[in-house]
């Protein structure tokens, strides 16, 4: 957003308020806890980051004052603002967890939701030899909920690449009533633990860690107070997650302590120069990499609009996505709304299992995180999916089978060197322009820096097979 808002006030006055030295693309250890990818390649220092001339304002917040336009910060320092901007993601809790977090000291547990503990789940998975493999989803919001058992599918594939899989009772106990919250996706994920022999146990939250004895605590939640004790060859540790507490001591959450904020505009319910994005605040989606870029865009139109004291008119539908890992080569790429419908981006079953969706995930996802999102250039595959959707659903009904060549055309100027296979796919054409000047704002950018510089004066177009939306937009203002 830092980036955006550059763009929009000038680097001068916009500032990041971060302690970190570092920042990691979080979704890619579920990669690094099967040994898929090192942590290295996630880390990137933060001041890499940091827009040219934009603050960095290297500290922690300590309290919130909405109501003076201030935050102050660890070292005392009061920064006051004009708009605020809330994106502290939310807390880990492995102390909730008797045991932890010292169990961590001792072998064969990991969790791939922490730099400190990614490499431990790898290790784990290494040094299995017989028994039991644990994989938990404790009873709070989390953030990414399917990388609990994404690392269960990825075990399962490295025990059967090494020869250890008849050796391995593979468990996933989830606190949830469900495998998965979205029923199409969930279907086939049931069919792949059938498939695989895996054993789900719904309702069954982590209570406690003995490491010394290699036991787990589970509570039954749907019998409060009784408890079953697992043996663990490798438990891998979802930890209970939270808002962290100086935004719960804050005026800004609700009564759960997440920063409440409007749903469709992503603005503060009580302070309207005060907004959010991501993991800390209370909208009713899933907490994933994703659904922030999705909200950035919105987020960059509310804002755009407060400031010029108009109403905010774009909004956020809650799409959100879990790329859901299967194996070391496969994915099944959830993607779904508020009203937990599917709302997927490529115009095929989005639920069955797939290699080029392995790829995306490991290669292309974290692209678009460094290149695209964190430099405000990303705000979701919204535009592109409905120009694929589009295209597939246009048909061209005419049973004329005449070669296009055939015909005599000619255009506004008399010239009638061309041909056209049918003129009905223009209004499909004139579609996909729209939409991409509404919603694709990098391309946008570039249309204003090519009005000015003219990079294709004088140059004529001379033939053409094909012409995309992005190049319909941008080619006649570069010449």
């Amino acid at each position: 957003m830092s980036a955006r808002m550059k763009r929009k006030v000038g680097a001068g006055n916009v500032a990041v308020i971060e302690p970190s030295e570092n920042h990691y693309y979080q979704p890619l250890w579920t990669l690094v806890g099967a040994g898929a990818k090192t942590v290295s390649t996630s880390r990137r220092s933060t001041a890499s980051l940091i827009p040219a001339g934009v603050k960095w304002i290297k500290s922690q917040v300590q309290e919130f004052s909405p109501d003076k336009n201030c935050v102050r910060t660890h070292d005392g320092k009061e920064i006051s603002y004009q708009y605020l901007i809330v994106a502290l993601g939310l807390k880990l809790h492995y102390e909730k967890i008797k045991g932890l977090p010292e169990g961590f000291k001792y072998p064969k547990i990991g969790s791939n939701y922490s730099v400190e503990t990614v490499d431990k789940t790898w290790k784990a998975l290494q040094d299995f030899k017989e028994g039991n493999a644990i994989f938990t989803f404790p009873n709070t919001p989390v953030k990414c909920a399917g990388a609990p058992q994404k690392i269960m599918y990825l075990a399962d594939a490295y025990f059967r690449k090494t020869g250890k899989r008849s050796k391995a009772t593979i468990l996933y106990n989830t606190s949830l009533p469900v495998l998965f919250g979205i029923k199409k996706y969930a279907d086939s994920l049931w069919n792949i633990v059938k498939t695989r022999d895996l054993n789900v146990n719904l309702r069954h939250n982590l209570i406690e860690v003995r490491p010394d004895k290699q036991e787990a605590v589970f509570e039954k939640l749907d019998n409060p107070g009784e408890t079953v004790v697992f043996e663990y060859e490798m438990l891998h540790v979802t930890p209970p997650m939270g808002p962290h507490e100086v935004l719960k001591n804050s005026t800004l959450v609700d009564k759960a302590g997440w920063l409440d904020i409007d749903k469709d505009m992503l603005q503060h319910k009580k302070y309207p120069n005060v907004f959010g994005i991501g993991d800390c605040t209370n909208l009713p989606t899933a907490k994933t990499a994703a659904a922030v870029a999705a909200q950035s865009s919105v987020l960059d139109r509310t804002i755009s609009r407060v400031m010029k004291k108009e109403k905010p008119d774009k909004r956020y539908d809650g799409y959100t996505s879990c790329p859901l890992v299967t194996s070391y080569n496969t994915v099944i790429l959830a993607e779904f709304d508020y009203s937990g419908q599917p709302l997927e981006t490529f115009p095929i079953d989005q639920s069955k299992e797939r290699m080029s969706m392995f790829y995306m995930k490991a290669n292309v996802m974290p692209h678009l995180y460094w290149h695209g999102l964190l430099k405000g250039l990303w705000g979701g595959p919204g535009p592109y999916r409905k120009i694929m959707h589009l295209a597939a659903s246009y048909t061209d009904s005419s049973d004329d089978e005449t070669s296009p060549r055939d015909k005599t055309q000619v255009n506004s100027k008399g010239n009638s060197d061309f041909c056209v296979k049918s003129i009905k796919q223009a209004e499909f054409g004139r579609r996909e322009i729209e939409i991409a000047e509404q919603d694709m704002s990098s391309l946008i950018s570039l249309r204003k820096r090519a009005q000015g510089e003219k990079p294709l004066a004088g140059a004529k177009i001379v033939g053409c097979t094909h012409i995309t939306a992005q190049t319909a937009v941008s080619l006649p203002h570069a010449r």
